[in-house]
């Protein structure tokens, strides 16, 4: 049976953090908070794990999920190359809501679904997130709700969509319901490839363009 752990309690937080690493380790299913929405977390390496996440969602393998990483370091380790300007973006806007989609390195074992051999990151803003995913390694991650149904601002609100999908829901008060901006930076290997935003969220593409000037797609 799910259970919902209050992580502005001291002690339901150390026993949240526990069970929901556990949860992981397991295969299983975890609702936590980030810094956009709540998230629906399995463990990026474990592809039956990702499976039971989309199809939580009521999604299928045809729309895999993205990843979030404590740091920029993981960004490296997952990442083939990182282009010049995508490290300019994630100085400016890590740990936030930028998701970056980038050619994965060809030596992991990484089965999200049908990405093409791409990978979507994201360091979240949210001191809870970054410590979970310190200690667990690095998570797919989808917006914790069912396809269709608004993004979920509590994990109460997850817990009502998911029901016993999900293990583990840890919860820390409302978050924006506003979702990261993704950019594609997977033709910059190309001759005189460019960035391309392909959902503007939390971060305007104004504030992309700042960084990144006649890098990005008009």
């Amino acid at each position: 049976m799910s259970a919902i752990y209050d992580c502005s309690d001291a002690t339901a937080l150390l026993e949240g953090m526990r069970l929901a690493r556990s949860a992981i380790g397991r295969g299983e299913l975890v609702v936590l908070p980030t810094d956009t929405v709540y998230g629906l977390a399995a463990d990026a390496f474990n592809a039956e794990a990702v499976k039971r996440l989309v199809e939580a969602k009521g999604r299928t393998l045809a729309s895999p999920p993205p990843v979030l990483i404590p740091g920029i370091p993981t960004l490296e380790a997952l990442a083939e190359t990182v282009p010049d300007v995508v490290r300019a973006l994630v100085d400016e806007f890590w740990p936030g809501g930028l998701t970056v989609i980038v050619q994965a390195r060809s030596s992991l074992s990484l089965d999200l679904g049908e990405t093409h051999g791409t990978v979507a990151l994201r360091m979240p803003d949210d001191q809870i997130a970054r410590d979970l995913l310190a200690e667990v390694g690095p998570l797919a991650v989808s917006s914790a709700n069912r396809t269709g149904e608004p993004p979920a601002e509590h994990a109460a609100a997850a817990e009502a969509m998911l029901g016993d999908a999900v293990t583990i829901y840890l919860e820390d008060g409302p978050r924006s319901g506003v979702s990261s901006t993704i950019i594609d930076a997977t033709s910059l290997d190309l001759p005189q490839g460019k960035l391309r935003i392909l959902r503007e969220g939390t971060i305007a593409r104004a504030e992309i363009a700042r960084v990144v000037g006649d890098d990005l797609i008009a």
